[in-house]
């Protein structure tokens, strides 16, 4: 486990923010030490690169991850019970510095960044020690500041709820197609025009034995992937970068500040997938593309799938 320098560790309070020197430590030591309101934002850890958010809802915590390092972490307060905050795999949709609440009586959103376009935000508010939002994740105002001014739109979150498997949460046009089983498996989709820029994603459910491409959220590609062995759980691979020498994949697990590990070539030979999908993905994978790997469905309904699929629309509710 990787030991970093001394973190800072910030206390947001009512009337000023107090600097605590926890000393040598690691990154999930001082996690799992956190009290509520409390933060560590080390950027220099990981100056450059593309950027991953991890929402524990069980610890309520938030660990955010720069090429496969821990660079910042965060208390949380999640979703209280009959508002509870969805787990999967979610984009950026949105961002607004001042933001108010349309659901919930004009309540104050500060640095908003919307997950989904039906109440799901991680935005400033306050942290009690437990859940207690209507379903949004409330970070201390000095991260949600910080965490607002390095995120992009398209930026991947996972929000999971560990040791249960996290459930993958895709556009809805991903799970309702309607579409046999048989009929997936055996065919290609590759239609890239309707999305053509932004932050590419790929999801492979080993329960299905496929392959989902998404582009800025919005689904471009499907194909039979299997993988061998399957292995068990959800996990992540980010491209830290490509150049000459190749791509440098990290492999990020969903823990606590564990740092990501090196991808070696020999474990994409796990992969199993048709040449033109391999190489159709290859063409528009960059800096910061993440494949999520997990056990559960994409595909509503199949037995032992435990899929979030969101009813939110693809695009912005009208006014």
């Amino acid at each position: 486990m990787r030991v970093f320098a001394p973190l800072l560790l910030f206390l947001t309070a009512a009337t000023a923010m107090q600097q605590v020197h926890p000393g040598q430590t690691t990154i999930a030591d001082t996690v799992q030490k956190l009290r509520p309101g409390e933060y560590v934002w080390e950027p220099q850890a990981a100056p450059k690169g593309p950027l991953l958010l991890v929402v524990n809802l069980r610890s309520q915590r938030a660990v955010l991850f720069r090429n496969g390092v821990p660079v910042a972490a965060s208390t949380i307060s999640s979703g209280r019970p009959g508002y509870s905050t969805p787990t999967g795999i979610f984009t950026i949709l949105q961002k607004k510095v001042e933001h108010y609440s349309s659901t919930y009586d004009n309540a104050p959103m500060p640095y908003m960044q919307r997950l989904t376009w039906r109440g799901v935000a991680l935005h400033a508010g306050n942290l009690p020690g437990y859940p207690a939002s209507h379903g949004c994740i409330r970070l201390p105002k000095g991260f949600a500041k910080l965490l607002y001014g390095a995120t992009t739109l398209g930026m991947t979150v996972v929000i999971t709820d560990r040791p249960a498997v996290p459930r993958v949460a895709p556009t809805p046009d991903v799970a309702l197609r309607g579409e046999s089983r048989e009929s997936i498996v055996e065919g290609i989709s590759w239609t890239p025009d309707r999305s053509p820029a932004g932050p590419v994603s790929v999801v492979v459910s080993t329960i299905d034995k496929r392959a989902v491409v998404l582009r800025n959220g919005v689904e471009i590609g499907s194909a039979p992937v299997t993988m061998d062995p399957p292995g068990s759980g959800t996990w992540l691979y980010v491209l830290k970068k490509a150049d000459r020498s190749g791509q440098q994949w990290m492999r990020v697990d969903l823990g606590e500040g564990d740092p990501a590990s090196p991808v070696e070539p020999q474990e994409w030979q796990r992969f199993r997938a048709p040449e033109p999908f391999r190489r159709a993905v290859a063409g528009i994978v960059g800096p910061g593309t993440t494949v999520i790997v997990t056990q559960d469905s994409l595909r509503p309904g199949e037995v032992g799938a435990s899929v979030t699929v969101l009813d939110d629309a693809a695009a912005p509710p009208r006014p």
